[in-house]
């Protein structure tokens, strides 16, 4: 159906790069025409719901957007209402996304400007359409104050006398009918490849889990290893503390020896919990010290084969250190652990201490009212499996050929996801924009009122499936004065 969409019989010029030719009995009106300012405050605080507008996602609930952006403020008078079918806007981001349709009542920070639509015959979704099209944000930049894109403030006067294509009314909910349908079909296909990568990642940690706790022999006799979690062992394997089999277990620096604000841009980096992702280190460059810190804190230092562990947060968490971050510094939130090599292959202890088992057994451990808080002491008292070198290298071995097939095959997949996303932003944009006309196609679309809502894909959750964090790619509010 998709690919029988034609274009409209007769054009004419829009004078507007952004939207080039527009359907000949198409309006182009300016947004102040179409859309006003609510201009409703929450002076009188009749309205309680606090909301908040996430880059890619749209209009949620401030208690839905987790530990991401700024906190809101304890007094809402001068907050701004917010209606159902008003469209959102963060004048610092909307050129990024951070645009939106609400489904609530709610109030929000006066950062944002808070759209009511002029005449009822518009239709709101179609209106958020052309909001959430990228050649419209974009071309908000050549009217917009500041430098950087994502923090450049777009002035409500200027915004207004802005150009916004408007078919006729029963046009817009065809449009809507269509881009719903359409949404439905791609993201079932989204969803089904992202199972099916969940599905690889369980398989491909049960794969793992076995081979670090019961090595590669599937016949070999078992032992009990007298700790809970691990059950049984081959019998010819040991079981060890973490500090029998360590030559160094320490935590980063205390607070006092390092302050988030000694940071600095392009010194040596520093390896907190964050920076922590599948076993490897990804470093920020804001997150570095100067030489003088660093030789202050020079014990910190990581070498080669070292492991640094997040003692805060999600414990378990960890990484090895490679030859590119050699020297750089353990941080406040983590361990240093260096292994014995008589006793362990870095690679096989870094596998065993990220496990469900190893997690589960250091937050049964922690400390901290309010998060997991890990110090030396209750890490050197887990017992761990230790199998003969050998064979931890041929263990390292196998879980490094199976995380190489299960890369070609989750790649694969995501790429296909990534280019059905690309599909459906340039399905949006010529459809909204009137590139293509589906008027015909929208009236013959089966009747889906008995079909559950369209599942709405967050982009910025798009990776939760094969990272260990699915953070959100938000962007920030204005800073509340």
């Amino acid at each position: 159906m998709i690919a029988d969409l034609k274009p409209y019989p007769e054009y004419k010029n829009s004078d507007s790069p952004w939207l080039g030719r527009l359907p000949a009995h198409w309006q182009l009106p300016r947004l102040g025409s179409v859309l006003r300012e609510r201009g409703e405050t929450n002076e009188a605080r009749q309205v309680d719901q606090v909301l908040s507008v996430m880059k890619d996602i749209g209009v949620i609930r401030y208690e839905d957007k987790g530990n991401v952006g700024n906190k809101k403020s304890e007094d809402t008078a001068r907050y701004k209402v917010v209606r159902p079918d008003d469209i959102v806007v963060n004048c610092m981001n909307v050129i990024i996304g951070s645009v939106g349709l609400s489904r609530y009542t709610g109030c929000l920070s006066p950062v944002y400007y808070v759209l009511t639509r002029r005449s009822q015959d518009d239709e709101p979704r179609y209106l958020n359409a052309v909001f959430q099209t990228k050649p419209f944000q974009l071309s908000l930049i050549r009217i917009g104050n500041g430098i950087l894109a994502h923090r450049m403030r777009i002035p409500m006067e200027l915004l207004k006398c802005e150009p916004f294509p408007i078919p006729p009314s029963d046009e817009q909910a065809a449009i809507v009918r269509f881009l719903d349908h359409a949404n439905r079909r791609l993201e079932r296909t989204i969803q089904a490849k992202r199972k099916v990568i969940a599905l690889l990642n369980e398989q491909k940690q049960a794969i793992i889990y076995r081979a670090v706790t019961r090595g590669l022999d599937p016949n070999v006799p078992l032992k009990p290893s007298g700790i809970p979690w691990l059950g049984d062992i081959p019998a010819h394997w040991e079981v060890i503390s973490v500090g029998a089999a360590t030559s160094l277990l320490q935590t980063g620096p205390f607070g006092s020896q390092l302050h988030s604000h000694e940071y600095v841009t392009g010194g040596t980096s520093v390896i907190n919990p964050s920076h922590m992702r599948d076993g490897r280190i990804t470093p920020d460059p804001s997150i570095s010290v100067t030489p003088l810190k660093m030789r202050e804190l020079e014990r910190h230092r990581v070498c080669v084969g070292d492991i640094v562990a997040a003692r805060r947060g999600e414990l378990g968490r960890c990484a090895l250190v490679t030859p590119v971050e050699e020297g750089w510094l353990c941080g406040t939130g983590s361990l240093l652990i260096r292994c014995k090599p008589s006793m362990f292959v870095p690679t096989y202890f870094q596998l065993v201490f990220s496990s469900r088992g190893i997690r589960d057994s250091l937050s049964l451990a922690s400390i901290g009212a309010t998060m997991d808080n890990l110090n030396g002491g209750m890490v050197a008292r887990l017992r761990m499996p230790l199998p003969p070198l050998p064979e931890q290298h041929q263990i390292v071995e196998l879980v490094e050929t199976e995380n190489r097939r299960h890369e070609v095959a989750t790649s694969t997949l995501r790429h296909e996801i990534a280019l059905l996303r690309e599909y459906r932003t340039r399905l949006i944009v010529d459809v909204v924009t009137g590139k293509l006309d589906v008027r015909a196609a929208a009236a013959n679309l089966p009747d889906e009122s008995s079909e559950p809502e369209a599942l709405i894909e967050a982009d910025a959750l798009a990776d939760g499936e094969d990272t260990a964090d699915g953070d959100l790619d938000a962007a920030p509010e204005e800073a509340e004065a």
